[in-house]
């Protein structure tokens, strides 16, 4: 029989309309968890983000807690979660709700990606810095996505505390499984990310200018994405003339899934990424990935075995990283065949619901403290 397990999303809500990194990896958990063997049941949908620093959300977080307390107690105790499970809790989006719920009812409380910084606790977020260090400090079990965020995770790692290593994955049964298509005229090259201020449109910016310095490759960019900073993304590629050609947004995945295995690799400089989901969807195709070495960008591309990984903001180096797969047909090819050997066996959706799956029944079993 499942185990009942509340799943909540404090920065996007799993269902929420607007397409991203972290909404996938969300909804991706909660796949794992159910292969996993968890009856996973979002517990609620209120959105903690705070984008500017400042915003106060403790009253909707305690009306949250009320109801979700009343709910489960009207419960038969077999249907009541034996365990809380939140996603991506950091400064911005702490969860002010898990803890509470947990504790009410003496169930583990874990995290998937929470990150400590420090350098937070003064400033325009200095109350979500906190919150989201009382919601770390009360977890049972955190994954860690990312490596870069486990030293300050072990830092300041409660005595009752687990840490696990959770790489990011990818569910190859949501995709159709292609094989990359033989090169045709130009280079392709591709791009899938949202069109945003700050990162992402500094990240486009990058791609521009590495792509500047190429004029003399013949190559084509494809621009998968939309938002807010269109305008700028298309002034940013119109010096480019016919060699762009931007899609919009595209939810259909098998036309992604073609535009990933046409092409010849995939280009984003990650300015300041966790891990990026693109480049595992890339990977599926056997498309090999060009990338800025931002934070865990690492995990998701393997230097040397599923892509080039470029030193942090260098548009130059990372113009020498596309002209040379863009050259180097056997060296491309071999990127491609590792790629897919990655994604769809590495770093597959039951791998992570192996993973999760142990670790969760061991904490559920094995409780080292009361939430």
């Amino acid at each position: 029989m499942p185990h009942p397990l509340a799943f909540y999303a404090p920065l996007k809500p799993p269902d929420h309309a607007v397409p991203s990194g972290d909404r996938e990896m969300a909804r991706l958990l909660m796949q794992a968890l159910a292969k996993a063997g968890f009856q996973t049941e979002i517990a609620s949908v209120l959105r903690v983000y705070d984008a500017k620093g400042g915003a106060d959300f403790t009253a909707p977080a305690q009306a949250e807690i009320g109801r979700l307390i009343k709910h489960y107690r009207s419960r038969p105790a077999s249907q009541r979660p034996r365990l809380w499970f939140s996603y991506h809790v950091y400064y911005k989006a702490p969860d002010l709700i898990g803890p509470s719920v947990a504790r009410a009812f003496g169930i583990p409380y874990v995290v998937a990606e929470g990150s400590r910084a420090p350098r937070r606790a003064r400033g325009p977020w200095a109350t979500g810095s906190a919150q989201a260090e009382v919601a770390l400090d009360a977890a049972d079990l955190i994954f860690i996505p990312n490596p870069r965020d486990r030293t300050l995770l072990e830092a300041a790692r409660p005595a009752h505390q687990t840490l696990v290593d959770l790489p990011p994955f990818v569910d190859s049964e949501a995709w159709p499984l292609l094989q990359p298509s033989a090169r045709q005229g130009d280079c392709r090259l591709l791009a899938v990310a949202m069109m945003r201020e700050g990162d992402k449109l500094a990240s486009y910016a990058l791609l521009a200018q590495a792509l500047a310095r190429l004029r003399v490759l013949p190559w084509r960019l494809d621009i998968v994405g939309d938002g807010p900073a269109r305008a700028a993304v298309e002034g940013l590629f119109a010096p480019f003339g016919n060699r762009i050609t931007l899609h919009g947004r595209m939810d259909d995945r098998h036309r992604l899934a073609r535009l990933y295995a046409r092409a010849d690799m995939l280009v984003w400089p990650a300015v300041n990424e966790a891990f990026g989901m693109v480049f595992l969807e890339a990977a599926l195709q056997g498309c090999p990935a060009i990338a800025g070495a931002f934070g865990g960008v690492g995990t998701v591309v393997s230097a040397g075995q599923t892509g080039l990984l470029t030193r942090p903001g260098d548009a130059e180096d990372f113009a020498a990283a596309i002209w040379l797969l863009a050259t180097d047909e056997a060296r491309r090819k071999e990127l491609c065949a590792g790629a897919m050997r990655f994604a769809r066996t590495e770093r597959s959706l039951d791998r992570a619901a192996q993973l999760l799956r142990h670790s969760l029944l061991d904490i559920m079993t094995n409780p080292k403290s009361a939430s």
